[in-house]
C-alpha cells in the first residue's frame, strides 16, 4: 500500500464518496457522505470513515426505510 492508497478503515468523506460512486450505479457526493455523518453515520475519532462500518450503517438505514 502506498501513501496515496487510502485505507478503507480511515477514509475522508471525499475518498469514501469516490469509492462508493465507483462501486455502484448511483452518484455519491462528499456532501451526501457528510450529511450521513451528521445523521449519525459512524466515524473514527479523527473524523475519517471506516468504509465497512459506514456500509453497514447505510444498510441498516435502508432496512428502516430512511
Amino acid at each position: 500500500m502506498t501513501a496515496e492508497t487510502p485505507r478503507i478503515t480511515a477514509l475522508t468523506p471525499v475518498q469514501a464518496a469516490k469509492i462508493l460512486a465507483a462501486a455502484g450505479n448511483r452518484r455519491i457526493t462528499e456532501a451526501m457522505v457528510r450529511a450521513d455523518i451528521e445523521a449519525g453515520a459512524p466515524t473514527n475519532v479523527d473524523g475519517t470513515v471506516n468504509l465497512v462500518h459506514y456500509a453497514a450503517w447505510l444498510a441498516r438505514e435502508a432496512a428502516h426505510g430512511d
